[in-house]
């Protein structure tokens, strides 16, 4: 029988390949966003390769979190993988020019968002006694570089949530792990910058960034490792990468 995958940001970016490459793989999916246009697109597009089932929310929302997850069906109540993959990032100032309804945003998707999905499906999977949770962070769960401040605090955050869900739930049987890119071509440069698509371009010229299919990839042979086997934390960064901050661009 086909395992069930919930992956939250499925509408674009890292979460939209890895629905794709594990629709390809055998793995019914249930597909999370706040886009519910993108939503029946991808839907549309996976449907002839596996069971798929979309549920339209915003992760900071808690009421809406636990609705759209206990709305779930029959064929969907069993979640063997779950992909926190939902995140964002807004400005780029340094902390005393800091916007406060950004760090509010970050804080509230980055983290609660992280926090109340888990929340909702983790009774689950100790009732089952198996299950296997991928939190996606960042290189900067890992370094702090200038002007990151909030955003490397959450991502912070999420690499120790990370290491704290692995213990808690080690008696039950579930695989905790995260996953840490480093530059990944996707939209997030332009949430980034507030829609200024030239800031955004020019953070990926130069060089060879990584792609969401590349992540993907990787969540994709993490998840599916004999059951003995939990690859718990793994940063992923494009050759050209140095460090957060260090990239051999081309002249």
């Amino acid at each position: 029988m086909n395992k069930t995958a919930l992956i939250t940001g499925a509408t674009s970016g890292i979460g939209k390949a890895t629905a794709q490459i594990l629709a390809r793989n055998n793995y019914n999916v249930i597909l999370c966003g706040r886009r519910k246009e993108r939503l029946e697109e991808l839907e549309k597009e996976l449907s002839s390769l596996t069971k798929v089932h979309i549920l339209s929310f915003d992760v900071s929302d808690k009421k809406a979190v636990f609705e759209s997850i206990n709305s779930l069906p029959e064929s969907f109540s069993k979640i063997d993988v779950l992909i926190n993959n939902a995140g964002n990032a807004h400005g780029l100032e340094p902390i005393q020019e800091g916007n406060l309804d950004d760090w509010e945003n970050m804080i509230d998707i980055n983290l609660k968002g992280l926090l109340y999905v888990s929340k909702a499906i983790i009774p689950k999977m100790i009732s089952q006694k198996s299950g296997h949770i991928i939190n996606i962070g960042s290189t900067a769960a890992k370094q702090v570089y200038p002007n990151g401040n909030v955003y490397c605090a959450t991502k912070h955050a999420v690499d120790a949530l990370n290491k704290a869900m692995k213990m808690d739930l080690n008696p039950y049987g579930i695989r905790v792990g995260a996953i840490h890119p480093g530059l990944v071509e996707t939209e997030f440069s332009q949430v980034r910058f507030k829609g200024d698509s030239e800031k955004a371009a020019n953070v990926y010229k130069g060089f060879t960034p990584l792609r969401p299919e590349d992540i993907a990839d990787v969540i994709h042979f993490v998840i599916s490792r004999p059951y003995h086997v939990n690859i718990s934390d793994m940063v992923v960064i494009c050759t050209a990468q140095g460090s957060a901050t260090i990239i051999q661009r081309e002249e």
